[in-house]
């Protein structure tokens, strides 16, 4: 069995981006309760993955040693 393969055409930072606008979106939609916050949680979590990706492949990181 082969796996299915395909090329992203958005970065790694603008999908994680547009998810967590997506979250936000949604979250603003639902009365204040559990899933509204598991709702900006995720969102928050999609942020935080982006900026650690945008740092991670920073020209300015140095590799240790």
């Amino acid at each position: 069995m082969q796996r299915r393969r395909f090329k992203q055409t958005l970065t790694l930072e603008t999908r994680l981006a547009e998810k967590a606008k997506r979250l936000r979106e949604k979250a603003k939609l639902l009365p204040p309760g559990a899933l509204r916050e598991e709702l900006i949680r995720k969102a928050r979590h999609a942020e935080t993955a982006s900026h650690m990706n945008e740092w991670l492949t920073s020209p300015g990181l140095k590799q240790p040693g």
